[in-house]
């Protein structure tokens, strides 16, 4: 079929030329608006449930909000996890879907199952969903700075001017505000005149309520006119509203407003953040004088910087294996029919991606990088056979010389660039975070190979038989040529002598690299230079206000003095999103750092991070760095900020932390632990009122009575709202603070109705301090918390470290009945890998052996190229371990397409000598072992420069992702390390063994002819 269609292509070749040129202008186009971003989106389908209820403590929140709301989503189908977390006032319940899940479908059943349970939710709980985006569509953030403006002024310019100009820029789903006060109108209630007037604090609430609103009165006639009727009533500021206190700031220090851009789900992160810098510009000029915008995080550098490199790397490629191809051929049109297949191959593979709605990132342009080199190798190898027929056949017709050097090579390319393909199998079936992330990168490989291997019998055939024309060098004219051959020439005579010495030592390195590969450590993922850090040190749940924005202002200040930061800006609490749990103990700051080429000489990211730990060991801190993209998407999928994690699931929250403690105490001293904090479940303080039900009976009162007094009195109540121009302001009744400031005057209020005895609150209630949970964490139904540890230290891995922290915690950790741990975070997903590359792996492998039985039709030369694949691993495995590399998943996937081009070079050389030996067949009936010995060295010699071509081409075209610099260049390079590494070595195992090896087999039935001494001993003499 492959014949047939390669001879079509001749015929046709003009028709083949226009369909060319039509895929090169719909590429073209494709690629114009294909969406870009830094990394693919690696969130998980998720619907957010977020729940409102004011002055509610943790514990009450999550008994009546989150508890009743995890359960029920439990039931949601396609749910793959349910996560809970109640905090002060809020609830938020995270419901994850199983991937492959469509966002809106899951938006849809969550809503339906949050409709049935709605009426069992307290009155006071204002349940709603979440964005239809993640965190990991914080894709740009800002701060308001207006020197003489109060923190309230600035919030108020944020809320009502700026949030709603970019709230409607296309793909923005949410602009979520942070920092700065809220204006509020207060109406402080003094119990003594409120009991002297025989009035309740709920008669003051009902008349403020009742007293701002608008209404309508239909109309009436005047003069011949209609005038419509108004009741106007609504509260105009602090004249309308009496005994009104507006909160203000205290020290005086520079206060900033910031706010969060929250991407839509699925967006052009791109398009989005320069739609929104467009609308900033345009409305920077309406706001008030000296008021301006600064960017505070701004993911379009990542996004530009990465594809840059990408787009560098793969130009630098292109350039290296033209000059292959021009060096070797000493021909620049033939050079210019295999990288005319560049391009194209290119375009369909990027078309089709767009056209799947996959977006253009570091990890989809990463599988053309890693594709360059093979992509023209069976262009390479037509070309050269094409040369050699022109050497060998002068005078023979041109195109029919085109289509014989194209038939006798093509079907066999043709298979052994599928068989690259299809060996790229194991990383389509990889899930969650590591599929996500690796799946682009597959796709666009396989659809860049596909297209190489449609264009290489389509193509390619049609181009040479237009370009290779005139005068073409014989290839002994080519010095290069020419000294490849008399160094490999030797070479191979003396390993066809010395073949068991050949095949000894080739097992013997094989052995030896089990060395290297048990030294090799483990990791998820390579750290991505984002070109920003994210310092979150964890403080105590207890602190204060206060305290945390002093921390904050302290911090700030020392990551400052680094010559490599550009801008430092920190974060204590959460921003107004769903997406945002954070509570006012965790400190999120987010360093941008300066271009690499500004910092001292010799600074890496690694030893930056690890002096601004030194200098950041702050009492009461323990310090954990990250990355903010990473960091979003560590959240989103395990529920963990750190590398690693212990969860600890159980029914008493007192008892996890204990557990939790004794853990941290354990895992301290262990090498390896970077930091290691125990989230204090308890940690939080409490004032704890409890009725007594048996004094309030004694003066008529209820429990409802006291709660009133506490709920109203202490944490206020808000009633309404006012209505000035566009902007609104809530307005709260509360006691003044004077009556509620202590635990003495909060136990002198008064308890009663206006009609019946007032009793002192401290008489009919027990009032003490208490410890309590400050926030409280569930999954699946169960409570849990955990141990964030950050995994440091040079030679430490995170899978070497597990084992051995496993191990101290199985020692010196007993667990209570009814509770048990679960490692987290990184690990959760290294073993989740593992499992599945066991099964797939050898499947895929099988799948290639197929191929290569069906391509050459016995079962020992598919057992020859078979062969090449753990060769190949050899290399790889040696330069990772001078290189200090773990084993990751971007490893992986380099060792998954080593073996797909180390099987192609085996394809390559096996071809050759199947011609040779068919040759020798030809001309003689039954062979002697002379001439299989003259076969195989002119199969193997006299064909090495396509060889060479296609080696050089797969392997120095890689070199510039080894080399390369900036956001992205970490992963390319653990894919483009193996991958070289591989090729040198199973280039030696296809020039040196694998000749060997067909000797072996060919020879059978040849060792008893007449002249078989004669053969060995005149081999041997050569």
């Amino acid at each position: 079929m492959i014949e047939k269609l390669i001879a079509w292509s001749i015929k046709r070749r003009e028709l083949v030329a226009l369909g060319a040129i039509f895929v090169l202008v719909a590429g073209v186009y494709l690629l114009r608006t294909m969406p870009v971003d830094a990394i693919p989106d690696l969130s998980d389908t998720q619907v957010i449930v977020y729940t409102d209820y004011p002055g509610q403590a943790p514990q009450v929140v999550e008994d009546q909000v989150t508890y009743p709301l995890l359960t029920t989503f439990l039931a949601v189908p396609k749910v793959k996890v349910v996560r809970g977390q109640s905090m002060f006032s809020s609830s938020f319940v995270y419901v994850i879907f199983q991937d492959g899940t469509d966002l809106y479908w899951a938006r849809s059943r969550v809503l339906e199952y949050l409709n049935a349970i709605q009426s069992r939710l307290p009155a006071g709980a204002k349940t709603r969903l979440g964005p239809d985006a993640t965190g990991v569509g914080w894709v740009y953030q800002y701060a308001l700075e207006g020197p003489g403006y109060s923190p309230d002024r600035l919030r108020t310019i944020q809320d009502f001017q700026v949030r709603y100009a970019l709230q409607s820029v296309p793909g923005v789903a949410e602009v979520a505000s942070l920092g700065g006060f809220v204006r509020q109108y207060q109406v402080l209630l003094d119990p003594a005149r409120l009991l002297a007037y025989g009035a309740t604090a709920r008669q003051v609430i009902n008349a403020v309520r009742g007293a701002n609103q608008d209404v309508g009165a239909r109309t009436v006639e005047v003069a011949g006119s209609d005038y419509a009727i108004r009741g106007l009533g609504y509260f105009r500021g602090v004249g309308d509203i009496e005994k009104v206190a507006v909160g203000v700031g205290k020290d005086g220090r520079p206060v900033r407003v910031g706010a969060v851009v929250v991407m839509r789900y699925g967006e052009n992160a791109l398009r989005v953040i320069d739609g929104v810098k467009q609308r900033i510009a345009e409305i920077a000029p309406a706001l008030p004088a000296g008021v301006r915008i600064v960017p505070t995080y701004d993911r379009s550098d990542l996004i530009r910087g990465s594809i840059k490199t990408l787009w560098r790397t793969l130009l630098e490629e292109s350039v290296i294996v033209a000059l292959v191809c021009a060096v070797f051929l000493l021909h620049a049109r033939s050079a210019l029919v295999a990288i005319a297949t560049l391009p194209l191959g290119i375009l369909v593979s990027l078309a089709v991606t767009r056209w799947l709605g996959i977006n253009g990132n570091i990890m989809s342009l990463g599988g053309i990088v890693i594709a360059i080199g093979a992509m023209i190798d069976a262009a390479i190898v037509m070309l050269e056979n094409l040369h050699k027929h022109v050497e060998h056949e002068p005078d023979r017709p041109h195109w029919e010389r085109v289509f014989t050097a194209a038939r006798e090579v093509g079907p066999a390319l043709f298979m052994s660039l599928l068989i690259i393909t299809l060996s790229f199998l194991p990383v389509f079936t990889l899930e969650d975070q590591e599929g996500r992330l690796f799946r682009p990168l597959a796709l666009t490989k396989t659809f860049a190979m596909a297209a190489a291997a449609l264009l290489s019998v389509t193509l390619v055939p049609a181009l040479m038989g237009w370009f290779v024309k005139g005068k073409i060098r014989a290839e002994a004219e080519n010095p290069l040529n020419r000294w490849a051959i008399q160094l490999y020439r030797p070479v191979l005579q003396w390993a066809l002598r010395a073949r068991w010495l050949v095949l000894g030592g080739a097992a013997g390195v094989l052995l030896l690299t089990l060395l290297p590969l048990a030294g090799l450590g483990s990791e998820f993922m390579p750290p991505l230079n984002e070109g920003s850090l994210m310092y979150m040190p964890n403080t105590l749940p207890a602190v204060s206000l206060t305290t945390q924005r002093r921390l904050l202002h302290v911090e700030d200040s020392i990551l400052m003095t680094f010559p490599e930061v550009a801008s430092v800006w920190g974060k204590a609490g959460r921003a107004n999103t769903a997406t945002d749990w954070a509570p006012m103990s965790m400190v999120e700051t987010v360093v941008n750092l300066k271009p690499e080429s500004e910092w001292r000489p010799g600074m890496t990211q690694d030893r930056l991070v690890a002096e601004m730990d030194q200098r950041l060991r702050l009492t009461g801190a323990v310090n954990t760095w990250t990355m903010p993209i990473k960091n979003r998407t560590d959240m989103l999928s395990t529920g963990v900020r750190t590398t690693l994690a212990v969860k600890i699931f159980g029914p008493d929250l007192q008892t996890i932390q204990r557990i939790g403690q004794d853990i941290e105490r354990a895992l301290a001293p262990l090498p390896g632990t970077a930091s290691v904090y125990a989230e204090r479940s308890f940690g939080g303080r409490y004032l704890d009122i409890r009725p007594d039900a048996d004094a309030l009976a004694r003066y008529g009162l209820t429990t409802g009575d006291a709660q009133e007094v506490i709920s109203l009195a202490l944490g206020g109540e808000e009633i309404t709202t006012t209505v000035e121009g566009r902007e609104r302001y809530p307005v709260q009744v509360r006691y003044a603070r004077d009556f509620r400031d202590d635990p003495t005057t909060i136990s002198r209020l008064l308890v009663g109705g206006s009609d019946g005895p007032q009793v002192p609150l401290g008489q009919v209630a027990d009032i003490q301090f208490s410890p309590g949970p400050p926030m409280i964490r569930s999954e699946g139904g169960y409570l849990y918390d955990q141990v964030s540890i950050d995994v440091g230290g040079r030679g430490r891995d995170v899978g070497s470290y597990v084992r051995d922290a496993q191990a101290v915690v199985a020692r010196q950790v007993k667990l209570p009945t009814g509770y048990w741990l679960r490692w987290s975070g990184q690990y959760e997903a290294i073993q989740r890998v593992k499992a599945r590359l066991q099964v797939v792996v050898p499947l895929t492998l099988g799948i290639i052996a197929l191929l290569l039985y069906l391509t050459f039709g016995t079962v020992a030369e598919t057992a020859i190229v078979m062969l090449s694949l753990p060769f190949a691993l050899v290399g790889g495995v040696w330069i990772m371990w001078l290189l200090e590399y773990n084993l990751s998943i971007a490893v992986a996937v380099g060792f998954i397409a080593l073996a797909g081009v180390a099987a192609e070079t085996g394809v390559v050389m096996l071809i050759y000598l199947d011609h040779a030996w068919q040759d020798a067949a030809k001309a003689r009936p039954r062979p002697t072992l002379g001439e299989l010995v003259a076969a195989i060295e002119h199969g193997a010699v006299n064909r090495v420069r396509p060889k060479l071509m296609t080696v050089l081409a797969i392997m120095l075209g890689l070199v510039p992702a080894l080399w390369s610099h900036g956001a992205g260049a970490s992963v390319m390079k653990r894919i483009a390390a193996p991958m070289v590494g591989g090729m040198v070595t199973s280039t030696i195992l296809t020039l040196i063994v694998i000749p060997v090896i067909y000797y072996l087999w060919r020879r059978r039935g040849l060792e008893g002819s007449t002249d078989a001494a004669l053969w060995t001993k005149r081999g041997e003499e050569a």
